[in-house]
């Protein structure tokens, strides 16, 4: 299966994704990579069953301005309502300015982050998604969400202990504040198409650890459909 990959931006360089995707080569999946946004085009998503989306709104890690137009938004929709799979990761939820298409679709934005720390990622929902992948912990920016879909199917939730406040990175990230558990994979359809995303993913080691590898695995047939 050819699946079109979309990443870099300055806080979330490419090579994370690109060499986080190097074992899913050998289940029969074929990266076509996208890292500069200028060369994207909307025509581009009717060539892939599944698109997976790792960059945020800035054209790459050294042109920080925004590439997610209003003509693109609406492609992705389109792409999506007309049977396209979506897999958006971390920093895919990063809004912009003027991205609240995409972000509906998407179904939620990032909110803030505390400072790096162990998460725990644990499946809690039987579903194709999850199906063969066990709990794993590795450190990364654990993601909290604004959700703005109301039809979420969490299938995946994380898990990190007390650590700083709501002002995203306190100088000691473990002060005795509540622990979090959050959604960190879901799923929903639109149209005939199908999204899933997973906030862990900042760091190569969640790539490459084998329950993320086998979720990767997972969603990628999901959102294509391959399971029917």
């Amino acid at each position: 299966m050819r699946i079109l990959l979309i990443c870099d931006d300055y806080y979330h360089p490419g090579n994370v994704p690109i060499e986080g995707i190097v074992p899913l080569k050998e289940k029969g999946f074929i990266f076509d990579i996208i890292t500069n946004a200028k060369d994207f085009k909307p025509e581009m998503l009717s060539e892939y069953p599944v698109v997976l989306l790792c960059k945020c709104d800035e054209v790459s890690k050294e042109d920080r301005t925004p590439w997610k137009t209003s003509e693109i938004q609406k492609a992705f929709i389109d792409y999506v309502e007309n049977g396209g799979g979506l897999l958006a990761v971390h920093t895919a939820t990063v809004a912009g300015e003027n991205t609240i298409l995409l972000d509906k679709l998407i179904g939620s934005k990032f909110a803030y982050h505390p400072a790096d720390c162990p998460v725990t990622v644990q499946p809690i929902k039987p579903h194709p998604v999850t199906e063969g992948v066990g709990m794993f912990c590795e450190v990364d920016e654990h993601y909290r969400l604004e959700i703005l879909a109301d039809d979420i199917d969490i299938l995946i939730a994380s898990y990190s202990p007390p650590q700083g406040d709501s002002t995203k990175y306190a100088e000691d990230p473990y002060n005795n504040t509540e622990a979090w558990v959050c959604p960190s994979g879901y799923v929903r359809t639109q149209g005939k198409g199908r999204i899933c995303v997973l906030t862990p993913g900042h760091h190569l080691a969640v790539w490459l650890n084998p329950q993320f590898q086998k979720t990767l695995e997972n969603v990628l047939n999901w959102c294509s459909a391959k399971h029917g």
